[in-house]
């Protein structure tokens, strides 16, 4: 399996972690304080250079909740900026 379908699994993975906080409310906002930065790493190391440092910055805040942005799946996102936005314009 390539490299990029790897990250994308884990990705849609680590973000079905991250909704986890929706199914149990109170006990999920607790989990969202230890899942915040530890996304933010995940992310860093799965995309490198100037990719992992934003997204991790964009994860830790998602993750965190901060302005209801709790929901949104930044892993995949992230996959479908590198593989499938920025592939197009370098073609």
């Amino acid at each position: 399996m390539k490299k990029k379908y790897k990250l994308l699994l884990l990705g849609l993975l680590f973000d079905g972690i991250g909704m986890l906080s929706f199914i149990i409310p109170i006990i999920g906002e607790f989990f969202d304080i230890i899942w915040a930065p530890a996304s933010a790493f995940f992310i860093y190391k799965m995309y490198k250079g100037t990719e992992g440092k934003v997204a991790s910055i964009v994860s830790l805040v998602e993750e965190a909740g901060f302005f209801g942005t709790d929901f949104i799946p930044t892993f995949t996102l992230t996959w479908i900026y590198k593989y499938l936005i920025i592939k197009e314009k370098k073609d």
